[in-house]
């Protein structure tokens, strides 16, 4: 039977996972046992997905990326280069945590910048942006912009990656989709 989806001779991909139709994964990747991929994702060069990682459709893993137990991202995700996920609190080499797994969920649309570290069990809701090195040591609400160390919310984004400027009335226009936001009790929705 053939593949559906293509590796670079250079990738491991271990027994028992499920990768989508259309799934890309490229140079020095390791794909370990029991991951799911869904259709359409973007595996970058030297990219870790360890057990039991979930992907949703169309997500995009840029170089260098570590994709740790526990993690789940929703459809249309982007993890910037060399960001990573941790999934132990109070790691130490001699005690073995693997029991102490958190899970961490990114909602859909959520893009991750370059270098950002995201502390297990600390939610991303959806279309959430996070800048470049920033340090996630909480819950992430949707459509936030969070910037630094530890991340600081700064801002709202749109689902196109637009920063959202709200008026009196608390309405925004995304300036390139046109669509329309409104935000009410620190929560932004789509008009």
């Amino acid at each position: 039977m053939d593949k559906k989806y293509f590796a670079h001779e250079t990738s491991v991909i271990d027994d028992n996972c499920k990768i989508g139709e259309g799934t890309k994964i490229w140079h020095f990747s390791h794909i370990m046992s029991n991951c799911e991929l869904g259709k359409n994702c973007n595996i970058g060069q030297n990219v870790v997905v360890s057990p039991e990682v979930i992907l949703g459709k169309n997500v995009k893993v840029q170089n260098n990326v570590s994709i740790y137990t526990g993690v789940i991202c929703e459809d249309d995700v982007f993890l910037g280069p060399s960001m990573v996920f941790t999934n132990v609190i109070n790691p130490r080499s001699a005690v073995n945590r693997k029991s102490d797994y958190l899970k961490t969920i990114v909602r859909k649309g959520v893009s991750i910048g370059a270098n950002a570290t995201i502390v297990c069990g600390n939610d991303i809701g959806e279309f959430a942006f996070i800048g470049a090195g920033a340090v996630i040591t909480k819950e992430v609400l949707p459509y936030a912009l969070v910037v630094g160390n530890p991340a600081k919310q700064i801002g709202w984004m749109s689902e196109y990656g637009q920063r959202l400027n709200f008026n009196e009335e608390g309405i925004a226009v995304c300036s390139e989709s046109k669509k329309k936001y409104t935000i009410k009790d620190n929560k932004v929705h789509k008009i």
